[in-house]
């Protein structure tokens, strides 16, 4: 049931917002400036060799494919269903995966602001809590998700602020806490690569706007604008929050999960001002994290229902609202699978930050399979339907396409090999880290093959079923 354009909700500064808050994430700064200074130029590097062509591309089959599957749909047109199963488990289940990380950050940021001594499970509880509230917000209707998605990103666009304006100022009172000299910002290959494919990953998702094609008002005009606007805002952000961070933490002293609450503290001091700002921005924070979660549930859910609904997904995942037209089977599932994996990580923590870490490495390889499907993709539909009409194409020859897609995919490769050996880099491999992220990687592609399994078997019994009649 398609929305009417008198119902239609997302313009030019909706979509802008929405792909900021899909972008732009306050809980990777940490992991971004933990590589040091030379995470600036890292940050510079990956603008201008991947996020520009990437948003660019985007944008392209976006508009020219401008259906509620976004990514599944552009990868089931270029090669078949088969491969669109495959992007769409992984676009869907990655969400599910990854909302455990970011909750988990929120409730050692929360403990951190407010009570210190926290126990593990009330910790465990409160992730629990907000998994469901997400699931809530997303089953309710568009127009709340959309509002919470909007005031997210102007939060987090605010805390990034504060963050780089503080960081600052603190330095020009106090000193700047890290070297800022050619020589440190030159890229080098070090253990602080590690956290290298988290800057690609945090400038991911831009093409998500195109699973919100029914709620976008004028889609072919809007989606290249708020794309190409939410790429250069967001990369701004992340360098200025990144510089902040760094002008007032020693490197050593960055934590993945309480650095951000570590930095507000240093920045505003312990007098009942600075405490209150401190509590004010942490609140700030914390709430982007939600934020960040339904918007992404959002629009992967939203896929996984398309999916579903065409019977290449279980069906639990095709329920659709009757009312709101939201995607509450995905949904709910989402949050089962998210819960589930909440309730291991309370089973199994030990030290947060690498709990932390290695189950955000775990859902970030997930996430991003899609992408090495979603750019050959490009390729594919330029050369096998160049006579769609394309409202926006990228600039540029074939020959030129090939080489963007290249190099987009080189970026995405290098991200998953340092997501699951960050130590690579200085020679040396922790398994004990390395295998269980490796290990959770294989079983999820391999319940994607079973799922496959299931949808071809049911195609042959609905083509039978026809060929009977």
């Amino acid at each position: 049931m398609s929305t009417s354009g008198s119902e239609k909700r997302m313009g030019l500064p909706s979509l802008t917002l929405f792909s900021v808050c899909a972008v732009l994430v306050v809980d990777g700064l940490t992991a971004s400036a933990s590589i040091g200074p030379s995470s600036i130029t890292w940050w510079l590097i990956t603008l201008i060799l991947f996020v520009i062509p990437y948003g660019l591309i985007s944008s392209e089959l976006g508009t020219t494919y401008p259906d509620e599957g976004g990514i599944y749909d552009w990868v089931k047109r270029a090669f078949g269903y088969k491969w669109a199963v495959r992007t769409t488990w992984y676009y869907w289940i990655n969400v599910a995966l990854w909302m455990p990380a970011v909750y988990i950050m929120f409730a050692g940021m929360f403990a951190e602001l407010f009570f210190p001594g926290m126990n593990l499970w009330l910790q465990i509880v409160i992730c629990l809590a907000l998994t469901w509230l997400t699931v809530w917000i997303c089953n309710v209707s568009v127009d709340t998700g959309v509002w919470v998605v909007n005031l997210g990103a102007l939060f987090k666009v605010l805390v990034i602020l504060v963050l780089g304006i503080g960081g600052v100022w603190f330095a020009a009172r106090n000193g700047i806490a890290n070297e800022f000299s050619w020589k440190t910002m030159a890229p080098s290959v070090d253990s602080g690569l590690g956290f290298l494919p988290v800057i690609v990953f945090n400038l991911l998702g831009f093409e998500l706007i195109a699973t919100m094609g029914k709620e976008i008002r004028d889609p072919r005009k809007d989606v290249p604008k708020s794309i190409l606007i939410a790429a250069a805002l967001v990369t701004g952000l992340y360098v200025f929050g990144t510089i902040g961070i760094l002008m007032a933490l020693p490197v050593a002293e960055i934590g993945l999960v309480a650095g951000i609450v570590q930095t507000l503290k240093l920045l505003f001091g312990q007098g009942s001002f600075g405490q209150f700002m401190v509590y004010a921005i942490g609140i700030l924070t914390l709430c982007t994290f939600l934020a960040n979660m339904v918007t992404w549930t959002m629009g992967a859910t939203r896929a996984a229902m398309e999916a579903a609904q065409a019977g290449e997904l279980p069906a639990p995942v095709a329920k659709e609202h009757p009312v709101h037209r939201t995607p509450i089977g995905a949904n709910v599932i989402t949050g089962l699978v998210s819960s589930a994996v909440i309730l291991i990580y309370g089973l199994f923590a030990g030290e947060s930050d690498e709990l932390f870490w290695s189950i955000f490495a775990f859902s970030s390889c997930i996430f991003l399979l899609p992408y090495i499907f979603m750019f050959p993709a490009h390729l594919k539909l330029r050369a096998s339907q160049p006579d769609v009409e394309r409202p926006y194409r990228v600039p540029g020859s074939f020959g030129v396409q090939v080489v963007i897609v290249a190099v987009c995919l080189f970026f995405i490769a290098q991200a998953v090999v340092l997501f699951v050996f960050p130590d690579l880099p200085i020679g040396s491999i922790d398994w004990s880290y390395s295998a269980p992220v490796s290990i959770g990687v294989i079983i999820t592609i391999g319940i994607g093959e079973w799922i496959l399994n299931g949808a071809i078997k049911r195609q042959k019994i609905e083509k039978g079923a026809e060929v009977k009649n």
